[in-house]
């Protein structure tokens, strides 16, 4: 399930991104406050399945991040703003903004300690710090370890550093044992990236079992992952003989919020996987649209993207599946009483 191997990009540093007209400056402010600060919490209502989680936003902008590969699984990078469309609810929306540019992300790494993770975390430790050097130098990072109990791995002082030898500190300095609480971990993490600097927000989920020791419930943290920008990578490592392990758990985390979801046959596969996962997260595109829906109903709207480039073939893109509009706020008789 591991896809072609691509060469990760050195740890070197990227130019600076190229100067805008002050038109675009002024929009994709406006983006990036829309989608930090007035993000809506989601709310699935209830005549939709209970597993089918995605993300609550504004209704006046919606910017997603896409991943385009071949059939083959190849990342594709060089398209234009007018080689994609955009369809909510099927009806086709216009490209308000589009970029395709190597831009600094807020990362966290979500490591499993559990016991049966013991004979496996040197090879985990290797992967993720080879993710590290394949990133993009002005990424800022930090590491949550788990088993039953979820540890950050920087000093308090320290919420996020972009230094690989405090990474690896960070990522040795937890003791494998007990039991796995998932959910939970990746609660934690979620809250921290709301902390990162960067609009750009992404998990890195390592693990070889199912939850057997969270107090939130998957209903809980799916809903968690629904928040805005954030993407989950996960990588299960299982063992044939757990019975807690549960795959599909890790595929919906990726597949609602436009990641991916790995499962290597071998400990090998870790190590490539991670650096094809930072060369995913460098090339992938920035659009962003206004629905012409705009109903504040709290109804699912659901989201396709599509590439297509004469002579290039089938293209996929992957992205966020969909979300909840918000709710307009209704004001009792009482309160309309004494607005002015």
């Amino acid at each position: 399930m591991v896809r072609p191997s691509l060469s990760a990009q050195s740890r070197s540093r990227a130019p600076e991104p190229p100067y805008v007209s002050q038109l675009f400056l002024i929009l994709l402010t406006l983006l990036t406050l829309t989608s930090l600060a007035r993000a809506q919490e989601s709310s699935a209502p209830s005549n939709r399945p209970a597993d089918d989680y995605t993300i609550s936003v504004n209704v006046n902008v919606v910017v997603l991040r896409a991943t385009v590969q071949t059939r083959e699984n190849v990342l594709v990078s060089g398209l234009d703003k007018d080689e994609f469309q955009i369809y909510e609810d099927g009806v086709l929306q216009p490209i308000q903004y589009f970029s395709h540019e190597d831009v600094p992300v807020t990362i966290g790494l979500v490591v499993d300690n559990s016991g049966s993770m013991r004979p496996k975390r040197t090879d985990v430790i290797a992967a993720a710090l080879a993710f590290v050097r394949s990133s993009n130098p002005q990424d800022q990072m930090f590491v949550v370890n788990f088993n039953e109990k979820v540890l950050f791995g920087l000093p308090d002082r320290m919420p996020f550093t972009d230094d690989i030898d405090r990474l690896e500190v960070a990522l040795s300095r937890a003791t494998a044992g007990g039991q796995t609480a998932l959910y939970d971990a990746i609660a934690v993490a979620l809250d921290r990236l709301k902390q990162g600097r960067h609009d750009k927000k992404v998990l890195i989920v390592i693990s070889d079992g199912g939850d057997n020791a969270s107090k939130l419930t998957l209903a809980q943290v799916m809903s968690k992952a629904g928040q805005p920008n954030a993407i989950i990578y996960t990588i299960g490592i299982f063992d044939a003989q757990d019975e807690d392990r549960n795959p599909r758990v890790l595929r919906q985390l990726a597949n609602r919020t436009g990641g991916e979801a790995f499962l290597p046959d071998s400990l090998k596969d870790v190590a490539p996987i991670c650096e094809q996962i930072a060369h995913d997260i460098r090339n992938q595109y920035t659009l962003a649209y206004a629905p012409t829906n705009r109903n504040r109903d709290g109804t699912y709207r659901t989201i396709k993207v599509k590439a297509s480039v004469p002579g290039r073939g089938r293209l996929s893109v992957r992205t966020r599946t969909g979300y909840f509009a918000p709710t307009a706020v209704r004001l009792s008789p009482e309160a309309k009483a004494v607005q002015p």
